[in-house]
């Protein structure tokens, strides 16, 4: 089993996949890191059937330090139905079983601050560019400005804004694999907060690419999508 390593201050850490035996120990972080966030609509927590199917299909990755799981990220092959996000960044029913989802990242609140979320991001890109799959998706709130930024950081951009989930409103991510995106020809930016304007851009075609703060507003970049599909 492949391995990556390297270090949380003094201490060594060891990335690796997961296995059913650290099912109950992923279910205890998601709790904790659950117990810490001011905003529960930024997290849809998984359930442990979820956890186990990941793990079953080689889909799941965590942070060990002396032998203690204290983070893992999860990806997971979604089921085809009508809520698939492919179908909302507009994949034709044909390439939905290449998709794959980037679930949910959790890391304990011990360990913040050590960039374990974009190192984790790092390795599942990875694992995906040599896997089957075409397209990674994966949903981010608005606001969510550290997920933004974690999606954006793996060349993700937003292919869709629309409500989720029993009606929260999500960013749809997504990531063409095997395949490096040309930039837009035109560029705009649009206030965060302004979702009319950002959704009659997505369905006009264009892709978000970056956010940017100015003056404590947060503003979201859209470029031309092109052929970027």
């Amino acid at each position: 089993m492949k391995e990556w390593k390297g270090n949380l201050g003094e201490k060594e850490y060891v990335v690796r996949e997961l296995t059913t035996d650290t099912v109950e120990d992923i279910l205890r972080i998601q709790e904790v890191v659950l117990g810490t966030i001011a905003n529960n609509n930024f997290l849809s927590p998984l359930t442990k059937e979820e956890y186990e199917n990941s793990i079953a299909n080689h889909l799941m990755v965590g942070v060990f330090v002396e032998k203690e799981l204290i983070a893992f990220r999860a990806l997971a092959i979604p089921e085809i139905d009508e809520h698939h996000l492919g179908l909302d960044i507009g994949l034709p029913a044909t390439l939905l079983d290449k998709v794959v989802y980037q679930e949910i990242t959790n890391v304990h609140p011990d360990y913040r601050g050590f960039g374990l979320q974009k190192k984790l991001g790092t390795i599942v890109m990875e694992l995906l560019d040599a896997s089957p799959y075409t397209h990674v998706c994966s949903t981010v709130a608005p606001f969510n400005i550290a997920s933004l930024k974690d999606k954006l950081s793996q060349g993700m951009v937003i292919g869709a804004l629309k409500k989720k989930y029993g009606g929260m409103l999500r960013y749809v991510f997504y990531k063409k694999l095997h395949e490096e995106r040309a930039a837009g020809s035109e560029v705009v930016e649009i206030n965060m907060g302004d979702i009319e304007k950002q959704q009659q851009l997505l369905v006009e075609g264009w892709i978000g690419t970056g956010i940017l703060q100015k003056k404590d507003v947060w503003y979201v970049t859209y470029e031309e999508k092109g052929f970027y599909l």
